[in-house]
């Protein structure tokens, strides 16, 4: 495991470009003043070791050796071992409607990116807490197991998508079975489950779910995504829009949001259904839900004693500094022979 110290150095990469727009122009600037001097066939004879291949080199050397401690001022750290640590949080499980309806555009972008934009900004606004994803639509499928790496949960929850179920359908009944397996955790006494949908297709007896779940102590949020008006499921072919989604007499499927089934979840399980077509509600609401809840004490393990690695990449930018500095700019033997850049011929 690894980490930056100071990533804010990689920002001196930008000075790269510079250096070579640069040596082009100067070698730009020199070609024109030599023209200006003499003719090139007299310039080779007054100067036959001058190589432009070896000020290429020379560049790529020094390019080489600055990005090398550009490196060393980030620090990067590796973790060599692993401790166990107590931890105060609850645990978080969200479930993801990633049916085709969530890609209706009636809300922009569309509802399955809205509600990705939702968990990532309520991932963002946790302490230790631990999270945990779920995706469904025909079949509920773990995207993520709970964990307090909230950059990893970030990370697999912008890949979900509906390709990754093998069937269209709303199989909440399954996710929220999934759910259960989640929290491994017996003495945790604050369990939170959060459901995003647009409430298509969902079943009635999911109350009833829910409400075993509300037995278990698990308390259910419920957030809607998309118009109640509705919209088309647009199809797309690398990017670009080919059609839309048509029923079996060739209409087009116009799909809506179902507030009433995801409510009914919700007061079920004696929790709370938040409108989430604007993303600042459901964030400010879920995050003063859990920051007002009594957090339990657990263990995890993390990374330790982090050593610097800076000094391998100083002793490398230095390798090739000093190469760029013994490294003239004349030609030497075996590069007349390989004369990469047709000199000898000109």
């Amino acid at each position: 495991m690894y980490k930056l110290e100071e990533p804010v150095y990689f920002y001196l990469f930008t000075i790269i470009p510079v250096i070579i727009v640069v040596f082009l122009l100067v070698l730009w600037w020199k070609k024109r003043t030599q023209k200006k001097f003499a003719y090139p066939d007299l310039l080779a004879r007054l100067a036959p070791n001058i190589s432009t291949f070896k000020s290429v080199l020379k560049l790529i050397l020094f390019l080489i050796g600055i990005s090398f401690l550009i490196i060393s001022l980030v620090n990067p750290k590796m973790g060599t071992k692993l401790k166990t640590v107590k931890r105060e949080g609850v645990d978080i499980v969200f479930a993801l409607d990633v049916s085709k309806s969530m890609l209706a555009e009636d809300i922009a972008p569309n509802r399955l990116e809205k509600a990705k934009q939702i968990i990532s900004k309520i991932i963002d606004k946790l302490g230790s807490d631990r999270v945990g994803i779920i995706i469904y639509a025909g079949n509920a499928y773990p995207l993520l197991p709970i964990t307090t790496d909230h950059a990893a949960a970030n990370m697999f929850l912008q890949n979900a998508n509906p390709d990754m179920v093998s069937s269209q359908g709303t199989a909440i009944n399954e996710a929220l079975n999934l759910a259960k397996t989640y929290y491994n955790n017996d003495e945790q006494t604050n369990r939170f489950l959060i459901v995003i949908s647009d409430g298509e297709d969902h079943q009635e007896e999911t109350k009833q779910i829910a409400q075993n779940l509300a037995n278990e102590g698990v308390k259910m949020y419920t957030i809607g995504v998309g118009t109640e008006k509705g919209g088309p499921i647009p199809i797309k072919l690398n990017g670009s829009l080919i059609g839309y989604k048509k029923d079996n007499k060739g209409e087009t499927v116009i799909t809506q949001r179902k507030p009433d089934i995801l409510q009914g979840i919700a007061e079920a399980s004696n929790g709370m259904y938040i409108d989430g077509n604007k993303t600042e509600n459901p964030v400010n609401t879920i995050e003063k839900i859990i920051g007002n809840a009594q957090k339990s004490e657990f263990e995890t393990k993390q990374f330790s004693d982090y050593k610097d690695q800076f000094q391998w990449f100083v002793g490398l930018g230095f390798l090739f500094l000093l190469l760029d500095v013994f490294l003239f700019d004349k030609k030497t033997k075996w590069l007349k022979k390989v004369d990469l850049f047709n000199e000898e011929k000109k």
